[in-house]
């Protein structure tokens, strides 16, 4: 990341106003130190040299004291500030890498790096503050105080102006040499505490299965271990910080005893008077100070300039976020709309890894009032073709197009429109999923049924009739009556504390009860037994009824003897995807033999 990256100010619009308020804030502190200067040398040269009291220099006093309270204040303004911008950019950022991840989409965030993500925008962005509170301000302290001062020193004696711009450029060159070891410390120590968070993550989600293995303790060595490379790797920082701190401080001490010695040597031999004297040694730390406080803040923001690094890399890769529709907009389609329709042209995606497509060439439609099941050997991209159905996924080539039907023009379909085109909330408010493995937020089984967080009384707590309706068809209600609480029964994140069964069970109950016109479900039976699974074919069977387009990921035979057509998702080499089709095949006898 650069000193200050032109991305922070793309992506984080609260970091302009405090950039500008920063930077008149400098321009303040430079007035205010020169003056400083000016006034001490006007009252100690006269005090010393010609013996006069300093109750003839009130007025000077009073101005000195003035100079210092306005410059305390502007300090305050400036770190008050500080405070608020950095939150406002983190928040801000938090908010378009979530965004960005999401736009992604489900295959990007596997192979760890969702855990990553939520190590990045939690407490990885968090160590974005001392960047924002002690780092900026002084880079541009840098760049208008130090020039500023040094013109002020040349304009009372030359020989001084000419030590110290000949010594400033030596403080940046040990500044890049030691900032490049330290900001690769820092990366690492990023990728470890990322590394740890993931490795914990999946711990604690097995903790369970551990135990009913009776090996809940055995992990505890390798907790240990990471813990121990966490700490290596801060306290690496942190030594270097020390080091290079110490390098930075020795170097301008030693530039400003030069410019000392030389201002005594001239003192001695007459060639300079005590006032002139006093206000160039006044001012040449204060030429310094800045560079210092770069260095040595740079240092202990290192942390945050690698979270900010990360964080660009996901903002910049990101496709566009397609814009939400408004509430009353959403609400109006929705309203207008009974049935969905969605035509696969020619769609393939080009596997991760692998140098196939998977799906290749895949077309059908899929329509209301019918089952389709997508059928397929593993890795031919039967779930990748559901993310794109979903717009969670790109097609590298062909479209995925849908089409509505509405109820005010006699049920006239509206002509087709390419899913990438249509705004994402607006779609996914027609679309209910459910995944292999469900995700659950904390709270009770009705609340994960009825799709919100946690039961704001007790007239919530109880179930509809549509709730209590569907859950019968799915055999809900008999893993409900089975649980001491009921429906009350609080499960933790992801489902916790129930099986995958049952919480495939949770997912489809709530797609039946959120009654959206087209269900995707993805290897419904995975985890049930046939008496459940029949269960499941009579769910399916009457989202069918409803009008409801279905489309099953399926393996079993039951499932694909349930649809009405089945599509044919194959693969193919990369350089051979043009001539694999999958077009839609009728439910026949032979499907369901």
């Amino acid at each position: 990341m650069k000193p200050l990256d032109p991305r922070l100010l793309r992506y984080a619009r609260a970091a302009r106003r405090y950039i500008v308020l920063t930077a008149a804030t400098g321009v303040a502190t430079t007035a205010l130190v020169v003056g400083q200067a000016v006034l001490l040398a006007a009252i100690l040269a006269p005090t010393i040299t010609d013996g006069r009291p300093l109750a003839d220099s009130a007025g000077l006093v009073v101005a000195l004291a003035v100079v210092v309270v306005v410059r305390a204040l502007v300090v305050w303004v400036q770190e008050r500030y500080a405070h608020r911008a950095a939150s406002r950019v983190i928040a801000d950022l938090r908010g378009q890498v979530v965004d960005a991840a999401v736009a992604r989409g489900p295959r990007w965030l596997a192979d760890g790096r969702g855990a990553s993500t939520v190590t990045l925008v939690t407490r990885g962005l968090d160590d974005l503050e001392p960047y924002f509170v002690r780092y900026v301000p002084q880079l541009l302290l840098a760049a208008l105080l130090t020039p500023a001062t040094l013109l002020v020193v040349f304009g009372f004696e030359w020989v001084s102006g000419v030590i110290i711009a000949v010594t400033i450029p030596l403080v940046p060159m040990f500044m890049i040499l030691v900032g490049r070891l330290t900001q690769g410390v820092s990366e690492r120590r990023l990728v470890t505490m990322q590394r740890l968070s993931a490795q914990v993550l999946d711990l604690v989600a097995g903790i369970p299965t551990l135990r009913a293995f009776g090996r809940e303790r055995g992990p505890g060595a390798r907790v240990r271990e990471l813990g121990e490379a966490h700490r290596r790797a801060t306290m690496g920082t942190l030594r270097v910080a020390f080091l290079s701190g110490m390098v930075l401080e020795l170097l301008t001490t030693l530039s400003v005893a030069v410019v000392a010695v030389g201002i005594g040597l001239r003192m001695v031999y007459g060639h300079m008077d005590l006032f002139t004297g006093l206000a160039v040694l006044i001012m040449a730390p204060e030429v310094y100070l800045p560079l210092r406080q770069v260095g040595l803040h740079f240092h202990a923001s290192t942390d945050g300039i690698a979270a900010a690094n990360q964080a660009f890399e996901v903002l910049d890769g990101a496709p566009a976020v397609s814009p939400l529709a408004t509430g009353a907009r959403a609400d109006d389609e929705r309203a207008a709309t009974t049935q969905v329709s969605v035509r696969f042209e020619g769609v393939s995606v080009r596997a991760p890894g692998r140098d196939v497509w998977a799906p290749a060439g895949l077309s059908g439609v899929v329509r209301a009032g019918a089952v389709t099941a997508l059928a397929g050997p593993n890795g031919a991209g039967k779930t990748t073709a559901v993310l794109a159905m979903l717009g969670l996924l790109s097609p590298d080539t062909g479209r995925v197009l849908v089409s509505f039907t509405d109820r005010a023009d006699d049920g006239a379909p509206l002509p087709e429109q390419d899913l990438a085109d249509l705004p994402a909330d607006l779609w996914h408010r027609h679309v209910a999923w459910v995944p292999q493995r469900a995700h659950l937020s904390p709270g009770t089984i009705l609340d994960a049924v009825l799709d919100r967080e946690g039961s704001a009384g007790d007239a919530e707590g109880v179930p509809s009739p549509a709730v209590l309706r569907a859950a019968a068809l799915t055999g809900l209600d008999d893993v409900v009556a089975g649980l001491a609480d009921g429906w009350a029964t609080r499960i933790g994140q992801g489902g916790h504390g129930l099986s995958l069964g049952q919480r495939q069970r949770i997912a489809l109950t709530r797609a039946l009860v959120v009654d959206r016109p087209l269900v995707v479900l993805d290897e419904p039976t995975a985890h049930l037994d046939a008496l459940s699974a029949d269960q499941v074919l009579a769910a399916i069977a009457t989202l069918r009824e409803r009008g409801c387009a279905v489309v099953v990921v399926a393996h079993r035979e039951a499932l694909l003897a349930a649809a009405d057509q089945v599509l044919e998702v194959r693969s193919a080499p990369a350089d051979d995807a043009e001539g694999l089709p999958g077009p839609a095949t009728p439910r026949t006898a032979e499907v369901g033999a």
